[in-house]
């Protein structure tokens, strides 16, 4: 390693030292965020508060604001104004000591292709400046870490989607950061591939590692986040835990019936007032309830018989049809 990269290393590794919040201050603070492409906001006025070793979300469908607020938190992209500090400091000012401290998981895998998967992490290594020898035991052991350990001298492109993900999260904690930003993580997955990410983010949470991740899949943010803000077309909508905004926001079961997409709204105003609140989507009718199977009686006692029938908890997705009148996947 050459004087200036030394120097630079330890610079850096001073800052962080000397910035390191104390557990009672937050690691990421926004008050009145925004960020304005032109006369459009796309983050219009947010605030928040993310605290050390907390697994954190943000919920809502795609051009919510949610990629574009990572992008600030990361010191990647400007704000318009506001404030906002990650880790305290100013990102507008501070965005290299701030990126140090980052691992970041993008939404599109963009591993290089011309190197071996323990390449990746590696080369990746280099840019913060890390010494071979301990890149070298870093490697193998996020490896590991990844369940890739077998594939270390694969090509990336043989691969499968689940596998350069992972490696994906690996390459992101090559620098031991505080934080790990994740936008989207499991979109185009299958169930298992999704399953066994979960389970690799899980541990990192258990290690004390903070958490901050986008995502439009309930059932994600229910297992992954210890708390989340709903956000939809640039505003926050609602915040608190998973299960506080269930049970603020919708009934313990919901029953969906399916009529027929010609018969749902007219069967809606026959059914209504039965349960808690009704909602018509265009293919189901939702009743919200404490008890979905009782519920159910109550409508084949109306002689309604629905071509299919479905009780089940509810979930976040509610949550949001509720607060903003429509579905997170539209």
């Amino acid at each position: 390693m050459c004087l200036v990269q030394l120097w630079n290393k330890c610079a850096l590794l001073l800052i962080a030292f000397i910035f390191v919040p104390s557990p009672s201050i937050p690691v990421v603070k926004a008050t009145e965020l925004v960020k304005k492409y032109k006369e459009f906001s796309a983050v219009d006025g947010i605030s928040f508060e993310i605290a050390s070793g907390e697994s954190f979300g943000f919920l809502g469908p795609n051009g919510a604001g949610k990629s574009t607020t990572m992008r600030m938190i990361g010191a990647v992209s400007t704000r318009t104004s506001g404030e906002l500090s990650v880790v305290g400091l100013d990102p507008n000012n501070y965005g290299p000591e701030i990126r140090s401290q980052l691992g970041v998981v993008p939404q599109s895998d963009n591993l290089d292709t011309e190197l071996r998967v323990r390449e990746n992490l590696i080369v990746y290594g280099r840019y913060f400046g890390l010494g071979r020898s301990f890149l070298s035991s870093k490697a193998d052991e996020l490896l590991e870490f990844a369940q890739l350990k077998d594939k270390a001298k694969e090509r990336i492109d043989d691969l499968s989607g689940g596998m350069k993900r992972r490696l994906t999260i690996a390459r992101a904690l090559i620098n031991d950061p505080r934080i790990l930003l994740l936008d989207e993580p499991t979109t185009g997955l299958d169930p298992q591939a999704r399953h066994i990410l979960w389970d690799r983010l899980f541990r990192l949470k258990e290690q004390g590692t903070t958490l901050i991740l986008t995502t439009h899949y309930m059932d994600e943010a229910e297992q992954l986040c210890d708390r989340l803000v709903v956000i939809d077309k640039g505003k926050i909508m609602a915040e608190g835990s998973p299960a506080s905004l269930i049970r603020k926001y919708s009934s313990r079961e919901v029953l969906e019936l399916r009529f027929g997409s010609e018969h749902n709204a007219k069967v809606a105003k026959k059914v209504d007032g039965i349960g808690e609140r009704v909602e018509v989507l265009p293919d189901r009718i939702l009743i919200y309830s404490e008890n979905g199977e009782a519920t159910l009686k109550q409508i084949t006692d109306l002689g309604l018989n629905p071509l299919t029938s479905l009780v089940r908890r509810s979930s976040l997705e509610d949550v949001f049809l509720r607060l903003t009148g429509r579905s997170l996947i539209e």
